[in-house]
């Protein structure tokens, strides 16, 4: 598909977590597509470097998505210098240590929560209240997982973070939409970042346990994601909203370990 396909100019959007991983390849997609992005991550160093590789289109802001506050500060600095935003992507997030529920410290517990389940809702209602004021329509596009919509062992921090987001996506979604915002989420399968080469590097996952989990034999790409994700923040998925939709090589389709065969 030829980045052009889907056209973005004239859009300006916000992504959260954008400065490495997944959230970098959305950022690169997005201004291919012509999308004056907003790299905002609790890295500024971070977001100042991909920024200055998309180049000419694209700024960089801090962001704690975990902070009321600085929800509030990114949404009116990206809103006063570069124009109001008719595309927010909500990829920021962080992993628990991977450990059982009876293991499981209740501060790392509540962080995950607030970094991937509460800082999804401060982003969309900060970006949700401009559109609504200036009577724009827009897409709010989350990141949720495959472990929001398939229990993963010691995952009871993440994985439920993740399945909240997807229904935080519905209910916005009907709550919207007569206001003309959609909102979806993509649930990523196993993609090859930096969290993933964790896993496997640190012995919490056998690579062949992952592969032979996965119908099409291989991790995803961030990329994979951010096509997804440029589809549903553009035109081309107009009449979409309330939607999750994995991408993860059939994952979430096969219900147990591969043979191999």
């Amino acid at each position: 598909m030829a980045d052009n396909v889907i056209d973005l100019s004239r859009k300006v959007a916000l992504v959260t977590g954008g400065a490495n991983g997944i959230g970098r390849a959305i950022c690169i997609r997005l201004a291919a597509c012509g999308a004056r992005v907003a790299v905002c991550d609790l890295s500024p160093g971070d977001a100042e470097r991909t920024a200055g590789e998309i180049g000419e289109g694209a700024r960089a802001f801090a962001l704690d998505v975990g902070q009321e506050a600085s929800c509030a500060a990114c949404v009116d600095a990206v809103a006063e210098a570069m124009g109001e935003i008719d595309i927010l992507v909500n990829n920021a997030g962080i992993a628990e240590p991977v450990v059982g529920t009876l293991k499981q410290k209740p501060e790392d517990w509540q962080r995950v929560m607030d970094v991937n389940l509460r800082g999804v809702f401060l982003m969309s209602q900060c970006v949700a209240r401009r559109m609504v004021a200036a009577g724009r329509p827009g897409a709010i596009v989350n990141l949720s997982s495959i472990t929001g919509l398939m229990a993963h062992r010691a995952s009871n921090g993440y994985g439920v973070s993740k399945a909240g987001v997807v229904m935080m996506t519905k209910t916005m979604a009907a709550d919207f939409a007569r206001r003309g915002i959609r909102v979806n989420a993509i649930a990523p399968g196993v993609i090859r970042t930096t969290l993933s080469k964790d896993l496997v590097e640190g012995g919490k996952v056998a690579r062949a346990a992952f592969l032979n989990r996965i119908p099409m034999g291989d991790f995803g790409e961030p990329d994979d994601i951010a096509r997804v994700a440029a589809f549903l923040a553009s035109d081309w998925a107009s009449y979409i909203t309330g939607a999750t939709l994995p991408v993860d090589g059939g994952w979430c389709a096969f219900g147990g370990p591969s043979s191999g065969a």
